[in-house]
């Protein structure tokens, strides 16, 4: 685990938009956006939040923000760590103590991310329930950090990578867009990775009810994801072991014999 965080914080181009591109998102979308009334509709909870137009769209963008960012982050340390995770499993390292590392380096870097984001966004408006606006932060980060993952056992280019991140991203929360799609009633929108992350931090913005259902979905796409992810994992560390019995492929040069 301590190489997969080494492997993280290498990664400074990452740790760069954490620290600049978040807040100046958030910020950006509080100050430019007008404060006029939107609705929105929480339906795990059958209910409708109506909140100023600028804070619902910065938790629209913190997510965005927040989910570009991990999923580059994983995408980025799977790759390069590629070739030391394949030789520790030619030297007989477990491939479950590494997969595990990296799920641990995740939720941690996930954990971090989710609560600075909050802590910031926080600075321009008080949710009704901070620590479940964190919650719904951190399963929006979780998931699109097992996107990463995943986007790394298909693709090697760290552009291609952070292309396909955007794109995913992108058709995730704008069709959840507040100003775009208020009910948020298509079907293929609840389908969305980032749907449960919505809901939950709305409601925790607007509402004293916890969307237990919101949860669970949530935490149900992070495990999804999460899996996959290891899965990927699992098969690019994947080593061919040969068969018992099998020569190796002739030369086509026969050997000559020994001269006594």
């Amino acid at each position: 685990m301590r190489f997969a965080l080494i492997e993280q914080a290498r990664n400074r181009l990452a740790l760069l938009i954490v620290v600049l591109f978040v807040p100046l998102w958030t910020t950006l979308a509080f100050t430019v956006v007008a404060s006029a009334p939107l609705r929105f509709r929480i339906r795990p909870v059958g209910r409708t939040v109506v909140l100023d137009g600028n804070i619902l769209l910065q938790i629209n963008g913190a997510l965005q923000a927040l989910s570009l960012v991990i999923a580059f982050m994983m995408f980025v340390a799977t790759v390069r760590s590629a070739p030391f995770d394949q030789r520790l499993v030619r030297a007989g390292f477990p491939r479950s103590g590494l997969a595990l590392a990296k799920c641990s380096a995740l939720l941690l870097v996930a954990a971090v991310v989710a609560a600075y984001t909050t802590v910031w966004m926080h600075l321009f408006w008080r949710p009704e329930q901070p620590l479940v606006l964190a919650v719904g932060m951190f399963s929006g980060a979780v998931v699109y950090g097992g996107i990463g993952m995943v986007l790394a056992a298909v693709v090697r280019s760290e552009l291609a990578g952070m292309f396909l991140a955007i794109m995913i991203s992108s058709i995730d929360l704008v069709l959840q867009n507040p100003l775009i799609n208020p009910d948020a009633d298509s079907l293929v929108v609840r389908l969305l990775p980032a749907y449960a992350a919505v809901q939950t931090s709305v409601a925790a913005a607007g509402l004293q009810v916890v969307p237990a259902s919101c949860l669970l979905l949530g935490g149900g796409w992070a495990l999804g994801m999460a899996a996959l992810g290891i899965a990927a994992f699992a098969a690019r560390t994947r080593t061919r072991v040969p068969r018992a019995g099998a020569t190796a492929p002739s030369t086509g040069v026969e050997q000559a014999a020994p001269v006594s």
